[in-house]
């Protein structure tokens, strides 16, 4: 009786992981669909490059925001509820932007968007946490990213062949009418703890106030550096994939867009793959920073190649690309590492605080970078749209191995784990 039970249990636990990790591919998915709409959106809008990155950035206005607030609530009231409310919102969202009729009723529905997408990596890793054993954690959040990067695939290629054969009105309406589906089942399914992680102590029976879980996390400097790393690791995966890549491709190689999107999707393919792999390997290794060092130096590199060496063939720009995501993936591990470092009844909003700093670059570097773009525009339109030169995107692209750079100074302070929590006596 006790084994069917256990089973019963594993079953049910690989289910909430299942629909938790689809509200990630639900939120990649809506995180870049901008970049497949660069030139409809700025026609649509009459809208330049600044923006155009204003636009996208208002989702990361609202998932900066959010992410603390995400972080406390799903600790407190468990991520059942919350996080139902919170795919909702994103479906709602979906439809604003789709029924916009101006730039500011546009920004309004992509804020809403991010709003209730800022908790859908800390529900999910909540929710590893509540349902698998710790050892299990840097696998199962990197499975976490695998279907999360193939939401951001869907948000490429997929999404721009599903435009061309309707509007990107009705585009939108479609995906705002699966996230009211997600979250009804979200809702009739998920449970918020399995019996066997009952005994863990969560922030309402420790009694800890909001301020003083604040106030835990932000004395610890490892997580002030972790999440600086987090941060400024992720923000080329987003400037690039996700909003200005495709276009950037399309002009420096020739390509048309669909065929464009198709490359840069690869980005999230070799992240999907890369992020368990680099999960089991670290765990396997026993050892975390040295995994994330070797990972963003290769994807620095990787990302200087794609654009500033010239002669690039078709067939090595796809594994270029491939192989920048896969091993920016290793980035995740910080995730790993911050839950490792904090109690676990708090975990939650200490991956929030870090979520919050790829929130930040995110919304500072889109515009920051079309800001670039304007600055070196030539004058050339099309359909409304402003064009850009490849020499444009080449000068904006800087700030991507900057960031790079400058992620691998912080690790220099980032203390290893050795796959170990501070807090052993209160795992599960």
């Amino acid at each position: 009786m006790l084994r069917k039970k256990s089973k019963k249990v594993s079953i049910l636990a690989w289910i909430i992981w299942l629909l938790s990790a689809i509200f990630m591919f639900y939120k990649f998915a809506l995180e870049v669909s901008p970049s497949v709409m660069t030139t409809t959106l700025m026609g649509a809008f009459e809208m330049n490059g600044t923006q155009l990155g204003n636009l996208a950035a208002c989702y990361f206005y609202a998932y900066l925001i959010m992410q603390l607030p995400a972080g406390l609530l799903i600790d407190k009231f468990g991520p059942r509820k919350v996080t139902t409310v919170a795919i909702a919102l994103c479906a709602i969202g979906s439809f604003v932007f789709a029924k916009s009729d101006g730039i500011t009723t546009a920004c309004i529905g992509r804020f809403l968007t991010g709003c209730g997408a800022a908790f859908a990596a800390v529900n999910c890793l909540k929710l590893i946490a509540n349902w698998f054993s710790a050892s299990r954690f840097a696998f199962m959040a990197g499975l976490m990213m695998t279907v999360g990067m193939l939401g951001a695939v869907g948000g490429q290629a997929p999404l721009a062949a599903f435009i061309e054969s309707m509007s990107w009105r009705q585009a939108m309406e479609v995906i705002g009418i699966g996230g009211f589906v997600l979250a009804a089942l979200f809702f009739l399914i998920v449970r918020d703890k399995a019996e066997s992680h009952k005994h863990m102590k969560n922030l309402a029976s420790q009694r800890v106030s909001i301020g003083n879980t604040l106030l835990q996390i932000f004395r610890n400097p490892q997580a002030w550096w972790l999440s600086l790393y987090s941060g400024l690791a992720f923000a080329p995966v987003m400037v690039f994939g996700g909003l200005w890549g495709i276009s950037f491709t399309s002009g420096a190689f020739g390509l048309s867009q669909n065929i464009a999107a198709q490359a840069v999707s690869l980005i999230f393919i070799g992240f999907a793959i890369g992020a368990p792999v680099f999960g089991w390997f670290s765990d396997w290794l026993g050892r975390r920073r040295i995994v994330m060092f070797w990972g963003t130096m290769l994807a620095a590199l990787a990302i200087v190649a794609i654009v500033y060496v010239p002669g690039i063939s078709f067939s090595l720009l796809n594994f270029l690309f491939f192989f920048f995501g896969f091993c920016i993936s290793s980035f995740l591990l910080c995730f790993t590492m911050i839950r490792e470092i904090t109690l676990p009844g708090i975990a939650a909003t200490a991956i929030g605080f870090m979520n919050a700093f790829d929130a930040l670059l995110g919304a500072l570097s889109e515009p920051l970078t079309g800001k670039f773009l304007d600055m070196g525009w030539d004058g050339t339109t099309l359909n409304g749209a402003r064009v850009f030169s490849v020499h444009d995107y080449k000068i904006a692209f800087i700030i991507l191995p900057i960031f790079l750079a400058v992620s691998l100074l912080c690790l220099l302070r980032i203390k290893e784990t050795h796959c170990k929590s501070a807090y052993p006596s209160q795992m599960p």
